[in-house]
């Protein structure tokens, strides 16, 4: 029981750390944007910013193929990890009478249901599309199971879903499904779970020292007596429970930056961390349930979770190296949240299968482009390291950007932070890295006089560039056309998006490709 209260209790705080992180974040963000920045020079500094080099052709079939290869490899690795964890689960739960090859087929099926979250959280599933595909795998499962484990009463097999699923579920629900908890428990769970193992470690030790009436044990409770009374032994416990977060905070925080440069170094991506999350936790729930027969062995269970990596290095061996893949500026009208984090979701995630994307940084989509090197940079209040002080700025900030893909095959999202006094100076130069531009003008008017400038930039750009304007029944069309009408028109691609559904999405998504 202690050891579900653990994890339960990790993966609660872990997500309620990253709530309060992500809010901070975002306030931090907004008041380092407005912070006034005194002696800039009156001269942009821009031209220190090259053009980019001609890009490589990527097709739309081409996006789709990526995205299909890497669909595939989840599906396979998870078929991997299922079957592996039912093998070792019979291993030690019957070692004496190991379950046969169907059972443990069967047992794999039931095993494998990860692999839908797993999948949706890649593509952005919506949460009732989420569900309704694993009900749909449920009912599957659930005859599979009757056909082939005939002993098992139609009860009996509803109760084994349930319990496979149950609180695996409700925890890869907690960490993942919310924007603030997917953008930063994830880093935070396996340290927070670290300091929760060692507050129960010191508990036991107290109660263990107590039972056995130990001199020194009983002289620190006859001191505490003087202060708190008779609720002594509640004090000593919850001291014992916080010591160890006092004892281990540092190491911890040295963890949490180690796992940011690893990040940063492209040992592991975003994706593969929630995919890895989402299976880690459904193992950690059969291990908890399998160490009281087990014990310690029960660890193996975890064993499985070495398919990704190797099942990743290899897939990334075999993949087509591009000399110079496709760059995407993304811009949009601010203070309009969910709109650009729909557009983010559906677009520019199947973009990133193919290309590069520069931005710049907003808190709408902060819960989206969070690394693990943003929120350790920001826990050890850096951020404004991030920040394009100045224009002279510019071209370092730039230098640093990631353009090469992760091992899983996607590319990282690129952001430009900016103050109101350099994000003009900064839109140039992003400009001139760019080869393709996706602006959303879903709601502008004559009042937005910064997506006006964003507008005249994109027009007056030199090179080769191709813009795609979204635009509906709330955009003043005729002011956005008359930024854009003396300059280079014919290079904007206007697209009516007042319903943004799939169809409007993959229309998008076309025509960036186009």
């Amino acid at each position: 029981m202690k050891l579900y209260v653990a994890l339960i209790l990790s993966v609660l705080v872990s997500c309620i750390a990253a709530w309060v992180i992500a809010a901070r974040y975002r306030t931090r963000m907004k008041e380092l944007m407005r912070a006034p920045r005194a002696g800039l020079p009156a001269v942009s500094v821009v031209d220190a910013v090259e053009d980019a080099p001609p890009a490589d052709r990527v097709s739309l079939a081409d996006n789709r193929a990526a995205g299909m290869r890497l669909g595939a490899l989840l599906v396979v690795v998870s078929l991997l990890i299922s079957a592996s964890s039912a093998w070792l689960w019979s291993t030690l739960s019957f070692p004496e009478d190991p379950l046969r090859p169907k059972q443990i087929a069967v047992l794999a099926l039931l095993h494998s249901w990860p692999v839908v979250p797993a999948l949706a959280l890649m593509w952005r599933w919506s949460r009732l599309r989420l569900f309704g595909t694993l009900l749909l795998w449920c009912a599957v499962t659930f005859c599979i199971f009757l056909w082939r484990q005939v002993e098992l009463n139609p009860t009996q097999a509803l109760l084994a879903l349930v319990l496979e699923m149950g609180l695996p579920l409700v925890l890869v629900s907690l960490v993942f499904l919310g924007n603030a908890a997917r953008a930063v428990a994830p880093w935070l769970v396996v340290p927070v779970a670290a300091l929760m193992w060692a507050s129960l470690a010191s508990i036991d030790l107290l109660m263990y020292f107590f039972a056995r009436e130990s001199p020194w044990l009983l002289s620190i409770l006859h001191w505490l007596s003087g202060f708190f009374g008779t609720n002594v032994v509640w004090v000593a416990m919850a001291i014992a429970a916080i010591l160890p977060w006092i004892i281990l905070w540092w190491p911890a925080r040295l963890f949490g930056r180690a796992l940011g440069r690893a990040y940063f170094r492209k040992w592991f991506s975003d994706l593969l961390v929630v995919f890895t999350g989402v299976w880690a936790l459904s193992l950690a729930d059969r291990a908890v349930t399998t160490a009281m027969q087990a014990g310690t062995a029960a660890l193996a269970l975890f064993l499985p979770l070495l398919w990704i990596p190797v099942a990743t290095w290899l897939m990334s061996l075999r993949r087509a190296r591009l000399t110079r893949p496709p760059t995407l500026l993304v811009l949009r009208v601010f203070q309009q949240d969910k709109q650009a984090q729909k557009l983010f979701d559906q677009v520019v995630e199947r973009w990133r299968l193919s290309g590069n994307t520069l931005t710049i940084a907003g808190t709408d989509l902060a819960d989206r482009t969070l690394g693990a090197d943003d929120v350790f940079l920001f826990l050890d209040g850096k951020l404004t390291e991030r920040f394009v002080a100045e224009p002279v700025d510019i071209a370092r900030r730039i230098a640093t950007f990631d353009m090469r893909p992760d091992i899983d095959g996607r590319y990282r999202v690129n952001e430009c932070y900016c103050h109101d006094t350099t994000w003009k100076e900064a839109l140039q130069a992003l400009v001139r890295r760019s080869d393709v531009a996706l602006m959303d003008l879903r709601g502008f008017q004559a009042r937005n006089a910064g997506c006006a400038y964003e507008l005249g930039v994109l027009a007056q750009g030199s090179r080769a560039l191709r813009v795609v304007l979204l635009v509906d029944g709330r955009t003043d069309r005729k002011e956005a056309e008359k930024v854009v009408a003396t300059r280079k028109s014919e290079r904007f691609v206007w697209l009516e998006a007042d319903k943004m559904n799939a169809v409007k999405f993959r229309e998008t998504l076309g025509a960036l490709f186009s």
